[in-house]
Order: C-alpha cells, then sequence, then structure tokens
C-alpha cells in the first residue's frame, strides 16, 4: 500500500512520492532529425562541423582591402575596380589586390587579401566606361568594372568568423532537453543525421462510469458525453507520450480489471484512469487498481481535485507502470493531470523541466476559495490590441476568471476551454479582493 490514509497530502508532498516512484527515463532510440522534433534527448549532441567552416560575408557586397577605404565619404568616395565575383557555394579564384574589389554575396567565403565587406548599399557601380549606374542597386546582374564607396570601414566589418556560432566537438544540447524546431535546425546545422532520444513513454487513458458515452452515441436518459477521455488523451500526447485508448468502462470492477491488464500487456508505463476514485458505491477504479498493483487513495490538499488515487503495477514483462485514478469531474481531472501526472510523464520521457515556469499575476476579479487547500484558478489573461498580455507596474500579467466565478466550477468545461493560465490561490487565503496577486501557470496555447 503507497500511503493510504485520510490525512490531507499538500500537493509537493504528494507530487514528491508520485516522482520518487517513477522507474526512470524509457530507453533510448536513434531518429532521423526530420522526426526528432518534440523528442527528449538521452544524449548531449555534439557538433560535427565547424560553423561557418570559413570566414564568409555577412551582406551582399564587396570584398575589400579595410585600408584601401581609408577617407571614404559621400563627397569623396573611393573608386575601386573589381576583378572579380564569389557566389554563394563558389570560393574565389584570385586575391583581392590593392585598391580592388571582388563582388560577393552574402554566406560565401571571403577571398585571400581581403579584411571587410562594404554592403552594396554604400556603392554606387561604374561601367567600362567609369559611367555611374544607380547608387545601391541590388548586387545582381552583369559584375561591374569599378565601384565607388561611399563609406570608410574597418577591419572585420560585416565578416562571419570561422566558428563563431559553432567548434566541432563543442556539446551544443543537453541531454534531458526537448528538440525543439530551433534545436532541431541547430543539430542540422552541426551536421547531424541522427540524434540519440527517449523512447516515448506509453501512457493508457482509461474513462468510467455508466453514465458516460462515446462522442456521437445517443445519450438516452441519464447520459453524457465523454469529455475526460479525448481531453485526458490530448494532455497526454501534448506532454510526450504516445496513447493507449483504453475506451469508457462501465462502473464493473472486473470490467475495469480486465482494461487495465490489457493496458499493461501493452508496455503501457502508466495508465490514467477518471472517475471511480471516491469512497461511492459505484467506486471501483480504486479495488481495481488493488487488484492489479499497490495503490494509495489520498486526499489532497488542493481545489478543484481533492480525491486522488497513485500506485504502481507490475508488467508482464516485468517493468513497472505508474498508475493514476483521477477525479470523475472534467476540471477536476484536468488539474490533477497537470499537478501530478503531466509532471510523472515529463520525468519518464527523461525531461530535467518537469514542472511549468510560474509567472506573477493579479486577478482583477474578487474570489473565494476554499480555506486549506490551494486554488487552481481558470483564468484569463486580459491583453491589449497586438494580443500580448497587459502587465501592470510591477509586471504582473492582469488576469480574469474565466466566464466569472460561476466558470470556477468543476464541471464548467467551457470556462477551462477559454482559460489560458492556472492561477493559484495559496491554502491560507479563502478571499482574495479584486487586485490580489497570484502565480500563475501558463497553459499550452493551440
Amino acid at each position: 500500500m503507497i500511503g493510504a490514509g485520510d490525512e490531507l497530502r499538500s500537493l509537493e508532498a504528494a507530487r514528491d512520492a508520485i516522482l520518487a516512484a517513477v522507474p526512470g527515463p524509457t530507453s533510448e532510440e536513434i531518429v532521423s532529425i526530420d522526426r526528432a522534433l518534440g523528442r527528449v534527448l538521452s544524449r548531449p549532441v555534439v557538433a560535427t562541423v565547424t560553423l561557418p567552416p570559413w570566414d564568409n560575408s555577412a551582406m551582399d557586397g564587396y570584398a575589400v582591402r579595410s585600408m584601401d577605404l581609408a577617407g571614404a565619404s559621400e563627397d569623396s568616395p573611393v573608386r575601386l575596380a573589381v576583378t572579380g565575383e564569389v557566389p554563394a557555394g563558389g570560393a574565389a579564384d584570385r586575391a583581392v589586390e590593392r585598391r580592388s574589389a571582388i563582388r560577393i554575396a552574402t554566406g560565401a567565403p571571403i577571398p585571400d587579401g581581403a579584411d571587410a565587406v562594404v554592403p552594396v548599399e554604400q556603392t554606387t557601380p561604374l561601367d567600362a566606361a567609369g559611367t555611374p549606374g544607380s547608387r545601391g542597386r541590388d548586387a545582381a546582374g552583369p559584375v561591374p568594372a569599378a565601384i565607388f564607396v561611399h563609406s570608410s570601414g574597418s577591419a572585420g566589418a560585416h565578416i562571419r568568423r570561422r566558428g563563431s556560432d559553432l567548434s566541432e566537438g563543442a556539446e551544443i544540447l543537453a541531454a534531458g532537453s526537448a528538440m525543439t524546431p530551433a534545436a532541431v535546425a541547430l543539430a542540422a546545422g552541426a551536421g547531424l543525421a541522427t540524434v540519440r532520444v527517449r523512447r516515448q513513454p506509453r501512457v493508457a487513458v482509461l474513462a468510467t462510469g455508466n453514465e458516460v458515452r462515446a462522442a456521437g452515441d445517443e445519450l438516452g436518459a441519464a447520459g453524457i458525453p465523454d469529455a475526460n477521455g479525448p481531453g485526458l488523451r490530448a494532455l497526454v500526447e501534448t506532454s510526450g507520450a504516445t496513447t493507449i485508448d483504453l475506451g469508457i468502462a462501465p462502473d464493473d470492477q472486473a470490467d475495469v480489471v480486465g482494461r487495465l491488464r490489457s493496458a499493461l500487456a501493452q508496455g503501457a508505463e502508466a495508465i490514467v484512469v477518471a472517475g471511480g476514485v471516491s469512497v461511492g458505491p459505484y467506486d471501483v477504479v480504486k479495488l481495481a487498481f488493488e487488484s492489479i498493483g499497490e495503490i494509495g487513495l489520498w486526499r489532497v490538499a488542493v481545489q478543484p481535485g481533492k480525491p486522488f488515487a497513485f500506485g504502481t503495477a507490475t508488467r508482464p514483462d516485468g517493468g513497472r507502470a505508474l498508475l493514476f485514478g483521477l477525479p470523475g469531474n472534467p476540471v477536476s481531472s484536468f488539474v490533477t493531470f497537470e499537478l501530478f501526472v503531466r509532471p510523472a510523464i515529463r520525468a519518464l520521457a527523461g525531461r530535467r523541466d518537469l514542472l511549468r515556469p510560474v509567472d506573477r499575476g493579479v486577478l482583477l476579479d474578487e474570489v473565494r476559495t476554499a480555506p486549506g487547500r490551494r486554488a487552481f484558478l481558470r483564468v484569463t489573461a486580459e491583453r491589449d490590441s497586438d494580443g500580448a498580455p497587459i502587465r501592470d507596474a510591477q509586471g504582473r500579467v492582469q488576469v480574469r476568471l474565466s466566464h466569472g466565478p460561476a466558470g470556477q466550477g468543476s464541471h464548467v468545461l467551457s470556462a477551462l476551454a477559454s482559460a489560458d493560465a492556472l492561477a493559484v490561490v495559496p491554502e491560507e487565503v479563502e478571499l482574495s479582493p479584486a487586485g490580489a496577486p497570484a502565480a500563475l501557470w501558463w497553459l499550452d496555447p493551440a
């Protein structure tokens, strides 16, 4: 039995016990860069190339010797002969000599002899007869015979130095970090075709209740549509795991046990069940959990979501699976997933950052919360005309209760769907007046 009892546990005590039970990150696998988005690195990524591999131009313009530009100005430009061109993907076939220039494209290697690049906007092309063309035209078309340069330049101007971004052999991404689009680009740019990542955890989701109907089914006289199953599967996927859909089980212990055993046989690292974790006559999930593993029925000092079950079970392959029993009200199941399941999934996936970053907010509405329980309010940020959250003089985001005070019921899905964040009210606070501070947990945007 894992910590059963009637005591009211703190959020931290419950979460610490869950994370202590995580058996460790999943095994690693090799994936191609094109399939790495969202995956968690199991090993550091080390650059296999130096970037840039050579000094190159940061601008379309002309490679020059900076000493030749001394005294150049709008009224007194310097004339340089243009002796060649270096396109992107090409290399110079000659050096830049005294009082000459080579036209160069952005990213092209700097030719020998040059120590600066003059942007094309600071030049005027001259034809073979010395007739000026259009000032600052783009660096396309025929290479001019010469140019006027209208400004002086220092050595190194507009040159990207070799190795200024990456050095071969340097660690560029740490183990435990997620492969964002920028990280994918970085790894590819560093010469990696594949990366080693953690296998995505397999998480099974089961909705329960005699009254619960699949989306689109007839509700009958006493049915309700299943929001928990689809919602929890979406939460699982955005947490970095793959889902096993266990469907909807009636309030029948044998049926629930059969579905749980199926999840274990399919290799689930975690099983999330919504509903049936209280102490009513039809709350069979705790008994079903106890039949396959060790389980504790907890009362956690949070609002919403006080009843909560957690335990572990052994899979047929010998591995351990985490068991989560969440409240049946969909908002409560969402909040308890955020508090307890999401950090566990991220730990299974090998993430280092398990918890959401905390922002500072200020509540614009008065709200009452249950004393002795930390409240997680669904709130919407006030935004300016550009859609950015509005902050006060202390940098706090101004937030309002989603759909007003009535929207804070644990059954009000519409308020949850419109929320930008969860505002956290401490256990000792019962009345938060308008203007009260609150910590903010931003939720994942659409």
